[in-house]
């Protein structure tokens, strides 16, 4: 821990829990003056200070570990490699750790110039090539890059959610059965279930009519999760708003969006509260369905909450969690962790989440090394969703949940591996951004990268590069 400075780290997490030098100075028993020159990188952080800090935040000694920030490098090696100026890895790392607010307004610069540019191509039909970026800033993006950002939490919201699920419990109520009571007597909310609301509609509320439309084709817990969202509206809706504004979105669609995704949050905490959930994820050892069974709720809804435990002084394992479907959109991505997911072109192919596709139900259990030398374990399987109707086709998804291999040992999939000497698969964030010449599963040139073509040779990769 010598030499590590972490200025603007410290200062952010003070101000981010309200406390002021001189409070934080008394509760980590330093001066003030002696923390004042440790937030200016004047002091490094030491080994006694750092394990002070851990206990009064609720921190891992890790949060201030300067891979921290291998998401937001991840992010601007994108931005540097499409605008054709390399930068080594160093600087991107001095930059995003000195520098953490400069460097994410560069990357979201990028993304909206992406935007800009993807719309002008439509404007003028000059998209010719539709796989050689994707629109990178529309609502569903800005609202993903939200949760992402955030690390997949939000400590307001989610207490608020378990205190509600608490007091129904202390009635002596079944939380299901409250909820809908809750919103009839405490909201005066007419709930209605229907068997056909139009093509697609799952639920429908009118906050004039304050009727709750909800189709009969839900199961029981599914149905459940739609009233716990609309409750979260109702209970809630200035934090959400807040939230939501906080955020400065560009658009209305983005906004709305939000809104929708904080009120799911909101409901996925009503149904599993975080200090119940967090104590058998323990237990179980994160085993997915054991939990999915003893909840009585879907294995995706499981294992999305898995990736939001980072309550401070009761962090679960951070987790990053992905959504994709056969063709590889990749539907829903949140991530408590530094695995960088790529807005510039698709995910890597050797990764085992779209193996399951072969291998339906199965858990497949993977270590991959990404480019940066970081080793992680990817669970993954599929889940499908059944028509309603004849000819209405289903839909099989592949549902992933990786962390970093120094975490593997707490979750039941290790078992069996040897996490030391690990034959870790090498993948990428994406063809686009990889920086493996040499890969014999590479879809695209990499941006920025000048290949090295020669007709009289062939090579494993058609792109392989100088």
């Amino acid at each position: 821990m010598s030499k590590t400075f972490v200025g603007s780290r410290l200062r952010g997490l003070r101000k981010e829990r309200g406390l002021s030098q001189a409070s934080l100075a008394e509760a980590l028993e330093i001066s003030p003056s002696y923390l004042n020159q440790i937030e200016h990188d004047v002091r490094p952080l030491s080994v006694p200070v750092l394990l002070k800090i851990t206990d009064v935040f609720g921190v891992d000694t890790s949060f201030f570990n300067s891979q921290d920030h291998t998401r937001l490098i991840a992010e601007l090696r994108e931005v540097t490699m499409d605008v054709d100026a390399p930068t080594s890895t160093e600087e991107l790392s001095d930059l995003a750790r000195d520098h953490p607010g400069f460097a994410r307004a560069m990357v979201s610069l990028h993304r909206r110039y992406l935007g800009a540019a993807d719309q002008l191509a439509q404007a003028t039909d000059g998209r010719t090539d539709p796989g050689a970026r994707g629109s990178i800033s529309n609502p569903h993006e800005e609202v993903r890059d939200f949760f992402y950002q955030r690390q997949n939490y939000f400590d307001g919201l989610d207490t608020a959610a378990e205190e509600m699920t608490a007091r129904m419990r202390m009635q002596g109520d079944d939380v299901r059965t409250a909820i809908a009571r809750r919103l009839e007597t405490v909201h005066d909310v007419s709930i209605r279930r229907r068997v056909d609301l139009g093509e697609g509609v799952l639920h429908r509320y009118d906050p004039v009519t304050r009727v709750l439309e909800i189709s009969s084709h839900l199961s029981g817990g599914q149905q459940f999760f739609k009233m716990a969202a609309e409750l979260g509206f109702l209970e809630c809706g200035e934090m959400i708003q807040a939230l939501v504004d906080e955020a400065g979105f560009d658009s209305a669609d983005a906004r709305r969006l939000a809104l929708h995704g904080l009120a799911n949050y909101y409901a996925a905490a009503v149904v599993l509260p975080y200090t119940q959930f967090h104590g058998a994820a323990e237990d179980f050892k994160y085993d997915i369905e054991r939990l999915s069974a003893f909840f009585s709720v879907s294995y995706e809804t499981v294992a999305h909450r898995l990736s939001t435990l980072q309550r401070p002084n009761l962090r679960g394992i951070p987790l990053s969690f992905v959504r994709v479907d056969r063709a590889g959109n990749m539907s829903k991505r949140q991530s408590s962790t530094g695995f960088h997911f790529s807005a510039s072109g698709g995910t890597c192919p050797l990764w085992n989440l779209y193996e399951t596709f072969a291998w339906p139900g199965k858990i497949l259990v993977q270590i991959v090394e990404m480019p940066d030398g970081r080793n992680y374990l990817w669970v993954a399987r599929t889940i499908e969703r059944r028509a309603a109707r004849f000819g209405q086709p289903s839909k099989t998804f592949a549902i992933g949940l990786g962390c970093e291999l120094r975490h593997a040992h707490r979750l039941v999939y290790a078992r069996g591996l040897d996490l030391v000497n690990s034959n870790a698969t090498p993948i990428g964030a994406g063809c686009r951004v990889c920086e493996r010449d040499n890969c014999a599963q590479r879809a695209f040139p990499a941006i920025g990268r000048p290949l090295n073509i020669d007709e009289h040779r062939s090579t494993v990769s058609p792109y392989h590069v100088k």
